[in-house]
């Protein structure tokens, strides 16, 4: 079924470099089945409509969530948006326009409120008036949203402050998340080089500049709502690929062939992609078994994502010990942490199949009850 959407009037306040309804364009260009309209004539006939004031800030999520649910979204008693029939069209725009909606459903945004399995987080949409005295607080509140909420150390708690002024440049001066991503992919290449050569903390500066732009990338298009299916591959393709190779080149780079209780630096390669695949594997296979991740069922998997071996906590570890004089001991504390990351994820895939068999139904994330996930286990 399509759904035609129309914006109603406008805002003054800009966040993030964009007006309020340009926003609004990008983020229903995003949806599936939705067809944005100029004018409320074209609003009949259709199957369904999508009803949004200008004057209000939504996430792409609010949204999504609002195409599911038939009546008007209200916030805190004035209605902001509606989701409606062709019949019931002319009683939305009323609502939004003075208020009065008799016969249609309403509700708060905190109905909306659901597990968001991408993002890995669980805390309502963000709907929120528009208002310049406001615009800092929104700005904010755009940036902390576009945060996924169970992710490693380094992304969940040194790089928020930092990339949150880099994206606020990147946005004042229209640069696009595909040129960060462009530059992140150039500073991983020469971080590898780096590597090779044995130019250890030149290109762990590189690589940490990169991990720093992986965060920005992302933050800015989500921001800005520019993402793009280019972007988006050469993002998670980056991501996906690259660690094991990274680790390898430290090893060639190494003056003296690393071992490690009597395994020679081959077997110790091996190890290394071996262990990297197979803890990418369990994370995928963990996806047919519900609507979530692996690092999402349980409260142990959400901290244990925090330092699992993946290229953020493998960097501190090869940081640490070349600041000491010894990157081989970084290179084997790699090889440890990796293998050993992969057997603890092989154990839950284990485990979480034990237990999918046991119920009979799919597996359900704790972070499915809000309330338990905001007060029993917040850091996670």
């Amino acid at each position: 079924m399509t759904t035609r959407a129309y914006i109603i009037g406008d805002s003054a306040v800009m966040l993030w470099g964009i007006s309020a309804r340009e926003r609004l364009r990008r983020q229903l260009a995003s949806l599936p089945d939705l067809v944005l309209v100029d004018s409320r004539d074209e609003l009949e006939g259709a199957e369904s409509a999508l009803l949004l004031r200008a004057d209000y800030l939504y996430e792409v999520r609010t949204l999504s969530a609002l195409m599911t649910r038939r009546g008007v979204l209200e916030h805190e008693g004035n209605a902001a948006a509606a989701h409606v029939t062709a019949s019931e069209v002319s009683a939305a725009m009323s609502a939004l326009e003075d208020g009065d909606a008799a016969g249609l459903d309403r509700f708060e945004v905190d109905a909306l409120q659901t597990f968001e399995s991408s993002l890995r987080r669980t805390d309502p949409p963000t709907l929120a008036p528009l208002k310049d005295a406001d615009r800092a607080a929104l700005s904010n509140r755009l940036y902390g949203s576009a945060y996924k909420g169970v992710t490693d150390l380094v992304t969940k708690f040194w790089w928020p402050k930092p990339a949150k002024r880099v994206v606020a440049w990147c946005a004042d001066r229209h640069i696009t998340p595909n040129m960060v991503t462009v530059t992140g992919l150039l500073l991983m290449l020469l971080a590898g080089w780096c590597f090779y050569e044995g130019a250890y903390l030149t290109g762990l500066l590189a690589g940490w500049i990169m991990t720093f732009l992986d965060t920005v990338d992302g933050k800015l298009a989500r921001v800005t709502v520019k993402s793009s299916r280019v972007g988006h591959w050469l993002d998670h393709g980056m991501d996906l690929i690259h660690p094991p190779f990274w680790y390898w080149l430290w090893g060639l780079g190494l003056a003296v062939p690393p071992t490690l209780w009597g395994f020679d630096a081959g077997t110790l390669y091996a190890w290394i992609f071996v262990g990297y695949v197979g803890g990418r594997l369990a994370e995928g296979l963990f996806h047919f078994l519900g609507d979530l991740s692996l690092f999402t069922w349980r409260p142990f998997d959400a901290y244990f994502r925090l330092i699992t071996g993946r290229r953020n906590p493998s960097l501190i570890l090869l940081t640490l010990f070349t600041l000491i004089g010894r990157p081989d001991w970084g290179f084997l504390a790699v090889v440890i942490w990796t293998v050993a990351s992969t057997v603890v994820l092989v154990v839950r895939l284990l485990q979480s199949l034990a237990v999918r068999q046991f119920k009979g139904e799919p597996l359900t994330s704790w972070m499915a009850d809000p309330m338990r996930a905001a007060s029993d286990h917040p850091v996670a």
